[in-house]
């Protein structure tokens, strides 16, 4: 594929919500009502996942992913649906790059699809280059009744018609339709080979513009690590990289608009005060290495019963006894540890979750709600939007509340995460105030 060639045990009780989320979910009893043509206003289905896994072992995911993929978008009818993938190609995308080809004609061409007669696919397949590479994917589908949607020409500074389908690879870095970068190896000097970046683009649809931003941030390297601070270390850098990408979608080089963030943010519960909480009355030993005397596992038993071991802990080990604490009440307990979105509480919101955390499910295919017992389960894959998102996503001229935000395949396996998803309207004459900053924006 060529650039711009055109184809076709806690005691369970509610978390404090961190600052930044907002106080607003629909009920799942709503969610098929949000494409219903009944329904005011233009549809829009924001979609993430890390899709690593679907490459690796894709003779059985990619079929279970698609179907569970299908059916929200099915149950929700977006007018302009949006798809942000990371790890797109999986961990080795030269050996995966036919599967890459198979997924992207699956959703372009699927009887599913079908009503979407327009799309932009933007696949970052320069994977030799170690400067640029950021394993990101974007998909945008526009349904056939959307009419009037503009894209913005970042190079020449104006919006241009949507038509067709065209699929954009390889070099990114030259598409004037979008903006991409991957972080400076210096934001996390640790792992020698990141693929963690972002991708901007700009739409005009509905008099409203917005920016859509598929992001991917920085992991934890070591539970040990981790569990040294409060917050980690980690936390520190992925907070570092979220803030060089509001600040540079938000310059001075181009009109403001609206933004929705949208990706694995590998957001972590605190990892220090979840411990402490799961191992409240447990001791603690100490397992190091012979040679270097580094700290190599510890072990969490209970003071009595037997000394029963209730969590062990390595650099890429979380054996907690008890996974039903993670998947209780959709882990409502755990949230209170949920703190990294807090420190961008003016920039960024997010709809309340009420859904287990998204990561990490267990590659089994027989095995859907199962996690693996790598990390502390987490919510990493998130969508969250600018204030003046806030307002388009909660501002309708009807009483009906068309807004869920949800995972996608909870009892079936879709890889080590689950996607997630924000289905909303965008009310008629919501973007009318800004109309004349976006000129393409006026109602035709």
């Amino acid at each position: 594929m060529r650039p711009g060639r055109p184809s076709a045990q806690l005691t369970p009780r509610r978390a404090e919500t961190p600052a930044g989320r907002l106080r607003r979910a629909a009920a799942p009893a709503q969610a098929a009502m949000a494409g219903k043509a009944a329904s005011p206003g233009t549809a829009v289905l924001l979609v993430t996942a890390n899709v690593g896994s679907l490459f690796d072992d894709p003779e059985n995911l990619q079929k279970n992913w698609l179907r569970e993929f299908y059916q929200v978008v099915h149950a929700h009818r977006p007018h302009f649906l949006a798809l942000h993938c990371q790890e797109f190609g999986g961990k080795n995308y030269e050996a995966s790059m036919s599967h890459v080809d198979k997924f992207v004609k699956e959703l372009l061409s699927s009887d599913a699809m079908k009503e979407y007669n327009r799309a932009r696919v933007y696949l970052d397949e320069n994977y030799k280059s170690q400067e640029h590479f950021t394993a990101l994917g974007s998909f945008y589908f526009l349904h056939e009744s959307l009419k009037n949607i503009y894209q913005f020409d970042f190079k020449a500074k104006k919006y241009k018609k949507v038509t067709g389908k065209e699929i954009y690879s390889d070099t990114l870095e030259s598409t004037p339709m979008l903006e991409k970068e991957k972080f400076p190896q210096d934001y996390f000097p640790e792992c020698k080979w990141s693929r963690k970046g972002f991708l901007r683009t700009r739409w005009c649809l509905a008099d409203c513009a917005f920016d859509l931003v598929n992001i991917h941030l920085f992991h934890d390297a070591s539970n040990l690590v981790a569990w040294e601070t409060s917050p980690s270390v980690y936390s520190g850098i992925r907070h570092k990289a979220l803030g060089y990408v509001l600040d540079r979608i938000s310059d001075q080089r181009f009109q403001k608009a609206s933004y929705f963030v949208f990706g694995d943010f590998n957001f972590r519960l605190d990892s220090k005060s979840v411990v402490e909480t799961l191992c409240t009355k447990a001791t603690m030993q100490t397992v190091r290495a012979a040679d270097t005397n580094e700290v190599v596992k510890l072990i969490f038993r209970e003071s009595d019963n037997d000394r029963k071991v209730m969590l062990q802990l390595e650099k890429k080990l979380f054996d907690y006894f008890n996974q039903e604490v993670f998947r209780d009440d959709n882990g409502t307990a755990l949230l209170e540890f949920d703190k990294e979105l807090s420190v961008f509480k003016d920039r960024l919101y997010e709809l309340d979750i009420s859904f287990p955390p998204s990561y990490p499910y267990s590659e089994d295919c027989s095995q859907g709600r199962q996690y693996m017992n790598t990390r502390c389960p987490a919510w990493c894959d998130r969508v969250l939007m600018s204030p003046s998102a806030k307002e388009l996503v909660l501002r309708s001229e009807s009483e009906e509340k068309v807004v869920t935000y949800d995972h996608i395949g909870p009892s079936v396996c879709m890889g080590d995460h689950k996607p997630v998803f924000l289905a909303f309207r965008i009310a008629p004459g919501a973007g009318k105030p800004h109309a004349r900053v976006h000129k393409c924006c006026v109602v035709q």
